[in-house]
């Protein structure tokens, strides 16, 4: 998979075990087309009538690398590839990918909590690695707002929930993203604002959470958690599902919220940031707490995620990158994620190696720092 000439000990770097940071739970049960196509693409519809969602680059590398995981030859056929998957069975493809994907340890956004999908443990269990929680802020928020009377009652639980919710938690994230934007006023609301928005939350609780001063709210309590805990935060930037607002999806309009948080030390983790990832190499090159990954961005990119990883690799620290492929729904996102880290790196790192830029031993050092070592750092694993 890797080329030839790559020097061995970056080789071997590439290869040794990586740390999934940013994951979801996995589909356990069958599935069938139509349902498989939906978890390709992010736009969470079916393809156009006369198309499929394999025509895209995520469909293509589907065919070409989680294949062969599955006995089959590269390149099959859509029909062939969806046919094998149903004659192993949900639990066998999945152990199959997961361990393929040579993870060591996921750590899992429980936030898409459901039935049909495996949980933080069962996605260890299926991939032969560790598993921990990533708690989501908003998730949270709507457990909450779903039991609390009144305003106050409202405030108060949220802070407890999350405090319990942290202790057996290696991190938090938030998807403000796609609630309010990332261009959000970046000073703590004051409580007099917040009682009189809960107020207007608990009218109608189950409608999802998109007031700009709850969310703040949600963040800073947040914020006071992750001091006390030192726990990191992830953030979605850059790319993602229909629901978000790309035009304010950059991670540089939270340049104000990420100053604010420099004095406390709180590591703030920005998650896939394409294609912002240029501005979040950035952010993480000028603030010493923040931290960036390309996520997703490697598995719907495919073969261009190479040139992104270079691009990503232009400016950021190499002690501020971290892996993660956001797998959800399907472990071919695990799977994918983990070759194309791998593919990209060794064609970023090789050049530079190449060149004379870097020697050998640099180039390894900055593979393992981004395959794992980061990771443990950051997330104190």
């Amino acid at each position: 998979m890797l080329p030839v000439d790559l020097p061995d000990a970056v080789r071997d770097a590439l290869l040794a075990p990586l740390v999934d940071h940013h994951c979801h739970g996995v589909r356990r049960d069958d599935l069938s087309r139509a349902q498989f196509e939906l978890l390709i693409g992010e736009s969470r519809t079916p393809a156009p009538p006369g198309t499929t969602h394999f025509d895209t680059p995520l469909g293509a590398a589907i065919r070409r690398w989680c294949a062969p995981v599955l006995d089959l030859e590269p390149h099959v056929a859509p029909a062939v590839y969806l046919g094998r998957r149903q004659e192993l069975g949900a639990g066998e493809v999945n152990r199959r990918l997961l361990q393929a994907s040579g993870v060591v340890a996921f750590l899992v956004d429980t936030g898409l909590e459901a039935p049909d999908l495996l949980s933080a443990a069962e996605m260890g269990r299926h991939g032969g690695a560790a598993a921990d929680e990533i708690v989501r802020l908003e998730q949270v928020e709507q457990d909450i707002a779903d039991t609390a009377a009144v305003a106050v009652d409202y405030m108060d639980s949220l802070g407890e929930e999350l405090v319990a919710r942290a202790a057996r938690a290696v991190g938090l994230k938030s998807i403000i993203a796609y609630r309010c934007g990332l261009d959000f006023d970046p000073s703590r609301p004051s409580r007099g604002s917040v009682i009189a928005a809960a107020n207007r939350r608990l009218s109608d609780p189950r409608e999802r959470l998109v007031d700009p001063i709850l969310l703040r709210h949600l963040l800073w309590t947040a914020v006071d958690v992750a001091r006390d805990r030192a726990l990191p935060i992830q953030f979605h930037t850059g790319y993602g599902d229909a629901d978000l607002d790309m035009s304010r999806a950059d991670p540089a309009q939270m340049t104000g919220f990420i100053r604010a948080l420099q004095p406390l030390g709180i590591p703030v983790v920005l998650l896939h940031c394409y294609p912002f990832h240029r501005q979040a190499a950035y952010l993480a090159s000028v603030f010493p707490h923040v931290y960036v990954d390309v996520g997703l961005t490697l598995t719907h990119t495919a073969a261009g995620s190479a040139r992104i990883l270079d691009e990503l690799l232009e400016l950021v620290p190499f002690h501020k990158q971290l892996f993660s492929s956001d797998c959800y729904g399907l472990a071919e996102g695990c799977h994918l994620g983990a070759v194309y880290f791998r593919l990209g790196m060794a064609g970023a790192l090789g050049r530079r190696v190449e060149s004379g830029e870097w020697s050998a031993a640099d180039a390894a050092r900055v593979a393992h720092m981004a395959g794992s070592g980061n990771a443990r750092r950051v997330y104190r694993l």
